[in-house]
């Protein structure tokens, strides 16, 4: 059984869920794969095998014990308390259906380590208080290796249940997230699943070791990344950052900003519907940035490492496009590249619902940007159902938006713009009312996706402060369509006429000849 020193230095860092079944180990031995995947860095072990009988599990645990005992690293065993007691493992994990905590206590004493698996805050909260040494905190994501996952809670419902772990008198419990994490998402999962100082301890991962061909080399990776965790996304300031409700000081800031991306030529990868592709690309042309218009999923690996962002625009879904979105996301976020999503009509149909959620739990975002009824259908906060990609009259008051994009960003950990006739930005933390802009933008068509675009190329150009960065895209853009305003008649001639003011704007600001000042922008700190 577990030793007070196991107990009391329990490292969860990385934790090694086997997994038996042919589809995921192959023909590769289980004992050879354990002690490999220890050798690379896996902190704790659980043997797990449903469908084994019981003679071959002692077996089989007996000899994966031998192996672990040998780097002194913690070997529980799942769910079963009588194959724990037979070969001395240090503790079981027991699911919601297993044996009750209190009878395993009872079975195996106060040193043995007890995980229990929480799918929910009340789940969470009831292993709490029943003593719970750590807390299997999942699924994260849909995952091949469980058929009878009962929920998909995502980064979201991680960091509720984290959440519930640090309020008032509840005990502090470590936590493993599991569920289909691996080297391209666990440090996204890491961040974003984190509750202001209270994260994750480590993960839980099956397939990304066991099914590797070099089970030390994948859990070598995995250990790297965890304990490593930089900061490819954060939900407010990057560190050190010193613009907090300044607006002096932000304007400042964003001349260098500016002028740097009208000759950067960054890449902008436009994951975008087919109507507004030509006139994204203009904009993306006419402010500095290099376009790629391309929703093919191929391309997103070699394009993903060439420092550009993504967007991500859901004006056209089909099955085809959403796996080339989910392609998309996974090859930046692994590149550790700014993705932005424009959910376009996000509350219209069931399908776009539906696409939201999947993307959510897909991959991480830099930016969600939309109207007002395209946020909150990311937020899940509105059952109303859009009548298309157009915002519609607002009913909702500047407080209630302001809550709404505070919220939400402090969710998804990234930053969330609310546009309309006044423009909400927010970091969680740091909130902005920008009211620059002309009526003109929405009498045309692509107005928001080609700020989007802008917004995105931005991010990879300036990744000291994404906020900031946000903020110096959209006022280089809708400054732009303020100018193009004074000498248009209409939707036509507005087009061209604020293309060149985005070409213009941009030398101006890089020469020194346009200044911005508190007058011009219209910025108000929330």
């Amino acid at each position: 059984m577990a030793s007070q020193s196991h107990k009391k230095h329990l490292d969860l860092t990385l934790y090694l869920v086997t997994d038996s079944t042919p589809a995921i180990l192959g023909d590769a031995d289980l004992t050879w794969v354990v002690e490999e995947a220890i050798k690379g860095g896996v902190s704790i072990v659980q043997y797990r095998d449903k469908h084994a009988d019981t003679g071959d599990m002692i077996e089989t645990a007996a000899r994966l014990h031998a192996v672990t005992k040998q780097y002194n690293v913690p070997l529980l065993i799942n769910d079963r308390v009588d194959v724990c007691l037979a070969v001395g493992a240090e503790g079981v994990h027991v699911g919601q259906e297993d044996m009750s905590l209190s009878q395993v206590r009872s079975l195996l004493g106060p040193d043995a380590i007890i995980g229990v698996t929480a799918s929910s805050i009340a789940e969470a909260s009831k292993a709490i208080d029943g003593g719970a040494d750590y807390l299997g905190v999942g699924t994260m994501f849909a995952t091949p290796t469980k058929t009878d996952t009962k929920s998909i809670i995502g980064t979201k419902g991680t960091q509720a249940i984290l959440q519930t772990c640090s309020t008032g008198t509840k005990k502090s419990v470590p936590c493993v997230a599991i569920g289909s994490i691996n080297a391209s998402n666990v440090q996204r999962v890491l961040h974003q699943s984190a509750h202001n100082d209270n994260q994750l301890s480590g993960v839980a991962v099956v397939s990304a070791i066991m099914a590797s061909h070099d089970p030390r080399a994948a859990a070598k990776e995995l250990k790297a990344l965890v304990t490593s965790a930089p900061e490819k996304y954060y939900a407010a300031a990057a560190p050190g950052s010193d613009i907090v409700s300044d607006t002096a000081r932000l304007l400042s800031k964003l001349p260098a900003i500016i002028a740097a991306h009208v000759d950067s030529s960054v890449l902008c990868h436009n994951m975008t519907n087919t109507v507004v592709q030509n006139f994204a690309a203009n904009v993306c042309l006419a402010t500095g940035s290099s376009p790629i218009m391309s929703i093919n999923a191929r391309e997103a690996v070699d394009l993903a490492k060439l420092g550009g962002a993504l967007v991500i625009n859901m004006g056209t879904v089909t099955p085809d496009t959403i796996n080339a979105y989910l392609s998309g996301m996974k090859a930046y976020n692994a590149a550790g590249n700014p993705v932005l999503f424009d959910p376009v009509g996000g509350g219209a149909t069931t399908l776009r619902r539906d696409t939201i959620k999947t993307l959510l739990t897909g991959g991480f975002f830099s930016v969600i940007k939309g109207n007002e009824g395209e946020i909150s259908a990311v937020a899940g906060t509105s059952d109303v159902q859009q009548r298309g990609v157009d915002s519609g009259p607002s009913t909702s008051t500047e407080e209630t938006k302001v809550a709404l994009v505070k919220a939400l960003a402090r969710r998804e950990r990234c930053i969330v713009l609310m546009t309309g006739a006044t423009d909400y930005l927010s970091d969680g933390d740091r909130t902005l009312a920008i009211s620059n802009g002309s009526h003109w933008l929405g009498r045309i068509t692509g107005s928001g996706c080609a700020l989007g675009s802008t917004i995105a190329s931005y991010l990879a150009l300036h990744r000291e402060d994404k906020f900031v960065a946000a903020v110096a895209a959209m006022l280089h853009y809708e400054i732009a369509a303020e100018r193009a305003a004074t000498h248009c008649t209409g939707p036509g001639t507005f087009i061209p006429a604020f293309l060149d003011e985005l070409y213009l704007l941009g030398q101006e600001v890089k020469d020194g000849r346009y200044h911005l000042s508190e007058q011009n922008a219209k910025l108000r700190w929330l």
